[in-house]
């Protein structure tokens, strides 16, 4: 018995288009989307508060007719994954939607600890140590504070 043959995935749409579509509604849709990979018309509608049905169809079609979503049985799935001028600086972890930063935020936080747990016994005979140490702290405290920024100005569902 043969496979039944797959459609190719749509190419996905200018970034100008998708920058210009995925704004207030539409982009909280297309997050809950992304976060929960298959969403009815109901589920959208109760999740994100909107005021009927119909409005969370329309915000769904307008996904649909940028291809990032498909439509099966009533239900919506992700087709492309793009990145949103607002969502450029996450990454997406299984369902979890994170700031990138987060990242670099944990290395230099274990690296500075790390560091420092190594070097304490050399800090008084090699200065430079400690000034490397608080350097390294730093920048993790940077990336912390830019990932908490990213965190807070993320589109929430």
């Amino acid at each position: 018995m043969s496979e039944p043959a797959r459609q190719p995935l749509p190419d996905k749409p200018p970034q100008s288009m998708v920058d210009a579509v995925l704004k207030g509604n539409t982009l909280r849709v297309y997050v809950y989307a992304l976060k929960k990979r298959k969403v009815g018309v109901r589920e959208v509608q109760r999740a994100l508060l909107m005021s009927n049905p119909s409005l969370a169809q329309y915000h769904l079609n307008k996904l649909r007719e940028l291809g990032l979503v498909a439509e099966n049985n009533g239900e919506y799935e992700i087709l492309n994954e793009v990145k949103v001028d607002v969502m450029r600086d996450f990454l997406r972890v299984g369902t979890l939607i994170v700031p990138r930063f987060i990242f670099y935020a944990a290395f230099f936080t274990v690296f500075a600890g790390y560091l420092t747990y190594l070097a304490v016994p050399y800090f008084q005979a090699v200065p430079i140590l400690e000034w490397f140490a608080g350097l390294i702290l730093a920048s993790a405290a940077v990336f912390w504070y830019e990932a908490q920024r990213a965190w807070r100005s993320a589109p929430s569902p």
